[in-house]
């Protein structure tokens, strides 16, 4: 089974979209496809590595869909691809990465593989990523003022620099030869901004 390529899950509600991405993904990949929330449910077992999520859905939101993953405890990696432009609501959201429409080819395809990464370390370190992405994509996308203000951020900001620290020495073990260094960067980004 370990000489199996990973399998990734797209979930998104336009086929011809759905259908680009498959075709991006094929040569490296295992690829399922789903184009509603409620198949993506059906189509989702313990095979599947990765799950590129569409957030607005009719049948069922990829809000929806990602609860109920995470709910029935499926242990997939999960971005979200979407052109919902993120909001605090983001932090308390399960997903590990978040993809802003239109997506590129390689956007996509190094999203898969970092993801990919990640299944292969401890569920702390997964964590750590999860919540680096969250910050720096809320730091990208509101002004410093509104980032002071509000107390879900300083939370996450407490959260991330706890978690960082408790994993600074299984960080510095990681060979950065291996191209872990990109994996890496919004984790990097997220600790230069709390010095300051």
């Amino acid at each position: 089974m370990s000489d199996e390529q990973p399998l990734v899950l797209i979930v998104e509600d336009e086929p011809d979209l759905a259908d680009l991405y498959a075709t991006w993904l094929r040569n490296d990949y295992r690829v399922r496809v789903a184009y509603g929330g409620r198949e993506a449910l059906e189509k989702l077992d313990n095979e599947v590595n990765v799950v590129l999520l569409d957030r607005r859905m009719p049948d069922l939101s990829g809000d929806e869909a990602l609860a109920e993953i995470r709910d029935r405890g499926f242990e997939c990696r999960v971005a979200m691809v979407t052109a919902v432009e993120p909001d605090f609501d983001i932090i308390a959201m399960g997903f590990d990465d978040y993809l802003v429409k239109p997506v590129s080819r390689e956007a996509l395809t190094e999203t898969v593989s970092n993801l990919l990464l990640r299944n292969d370390y401890d569920a702390g370190i997964q964590d750590l990523f999860s919540l680096a992405s969250k910050k720096a994509l809320l730091e990208s996308e509101k002004d410093e003022a509104t980032l002071k203000d509000n107390e879900e951020y300083q939370k996450l900001t407490e959260e991330l620099n706890k978690l960082r620290a408790e994993l600074d020495e299984t960080l510095g073990q990681l060979d950065e030869s291996k191209g872990v260094t990109a994996v890496y960067r919004d984790i990097g980004d997220a600790a230069d901004s709390n010095d300051s």
